[in-house]
């Protein structure tokens, strides 16, 4: 089980670091969505925690850039 949470945080991290569109900015909500996502995932069933981290990576980034452009007009 440990094991699964750790390669779930992993591929959320990697996605967190494509993620990014510029160097300047920060891959914002990609990790906190990657491990909400990976817990999910390991609560769905065998083998779903990697994927879940992946898909919670990206609506977390998604989510934070949404927030963003909303704060900024």
């Amino acid at each position: 089980m440990q094991r699964i949470i750790l390669a779930a945080m992993l591929v959320g991290l990697t996605v967190s670091a494509h993620a990014a569109d510029d160097t300047n900015k920060k891959p914002a909500g990609t990790a906190k969505g990657a491990a909400v996502g990976a817990l999910a995932g390991h609560e769905v069933g065998s083998g779903h925690a990697v994927a879940g981290a992946a898909i919670g990576g990206a609506a977390g980034h998604h989510q934070t850039k949404k927030a963003e452009e909303a704060k900024s007009q």
